[in-house]
């Protein structure tokens, strides 16, 4: 027996691991920077860091994350090309709150059976989030395990590094009182509470996710898949042509959880819950799992993505900056002298 036919008796198909790269490539290719060196296939990716030269204190930015059980509604709706999308959302935008722009990527894919379309799927999904994103995908690694993960099963991981100036990285040192906070409105779920959501909806009130509803106006399926809204691009603008101060990415936690680690110990964020009204599924979530108020703000973004907290005077310039880049804002709350530890409340 060959040293092939002994791994693919094991469950590890090389063969497909190959035609995976092949169909790939092309959407890797996709995201290339003229920075980039090299193509896909090496053991490593490479990035000319000459490109840093007109940085005066060049800083490197690095973050990493997952997608979470978002992935089991991709899998169940055997839906692949948009997860990734999700990745590099949770990724880049983790990266620009500190002012910082996404150059690469790299991702992991471990999965129970490689099948080379599925896989292709997924990393079209990263690509395309990579292209929105303006950075790009450098390499990564498909793994296959067999006896650990069912055939149709994986789960998707990835990093990225940036580059932001030393001088203007945002952060709370920069906050002041009497500061505005404005909101950036989310597309959806994004990438986080969906052990929650999944837990309520689809274990506990038994629905399918093939299943209209019609506040939704779609599928549940299709609102649970709709792609992590991707601000880098929108954020790197609107920090390049008005004052921001901080910024917040809303990911697990919530709005008030994620905003208080960018305020100042002795200054807490008030938020105006009536600014604004969550969209449709976090209503539903929210009332088919008779959830109090606490728990679900503590766990779902709510219907705002990203927070950007900035000089009042720069209210409406930021706001018509960030209209006419399509993407909704509002202004949220403002920033209060507190006496207790750095917070943020929705009052």
């Amino acid at each position: 027996m060959s040293d092939r036919s002994a791994y693919a008796a094991a469950g590890v198909d090389i063969e497909a691991g190959d035609r995976a790269v092949d169909l790939m490539k092309a959407h890797v290719a996709a995201t290339r920077r003229p920075e980039v060196l090299g193509g896909l296939g090496g053991f490593a990716g490479f990035f000319d860091a000459s490109a840093l030269k007109g940085y005066q204190h060049p800083v490197l930015a690095t973050s990493t994350d997952g997608v979470g059980t978002k992935v089991a509604v991709a899998q169940a709706m055997d839906k692949h090309d948009t997860i990734g999308i999700d990745l590099i959302g949770m990724l880049v935008d983790d990266l620009v709150v500190c002012g910082a722009e996404p150059l690469f990527v790299t991702d992991y894919i471990a999965c129970g059976k490689v099948v080379p379309e599925r896989i292709a799927d997924i990393v079209k999904g990263i690509a395309d989030g990579c292209l929105a994103a303006g950075c790009s995908l450098v390499g990564g690694e498909t793994a296959e395990h067999p006896g650990l993960l069912q055939p149709h099963e994986y789960d998707i991981a990835g990093a990225t590094t940036g580059v932001v100036e030393r001088s203007k990285i945002l952060g709370p040192e920069r906050v002041r009182v009497g500061d505005a906070v404005i909101a950036m409105a989310a597309s959806g779920l994004h990438s986080n509470g969906y052990s929650l959501v999944r837990h309520v909806l689809l274990s506990g009130a038994g629905w399918a996710l093939d299943r209209h509803v019609d506040e939704l106006g779609r599928t549940l399926g299709e609102e649970l898949l709709e792609p992590t809204r991707i601000y880098a691009l929108d954020v790197l603008d609107l920090i390049g042509q008005v004052e921001v101060h901080a910024m917040s990415h809303i990911t697990g936690g919530g709005l008030a959880n994620n905003l208080a680690r960018v305020i100042p110990g002795d200054m807490v964020a008030v938020l105006q819950r009536s600014s604004w009204t969550p969209p449709a599924i976090f209503q539903l979530v929210q009332r088919v799992g008779r959830i109090s108020q606490a728990d679900i703000d503590a766990t779902l973004n709510m219907g705002v993505g990203m927070v950007a907290i900035l000089p009042q005077d720069q209210v409406d310039a930021a706001l018509a900056r960030l209209a006419g880049r399509g993407v909704e804002s509002w202004v949220l709350g403002r920033i209060e002298a507190s006496e207790g530890p750095g917070d943020a409340v929705l009052v």
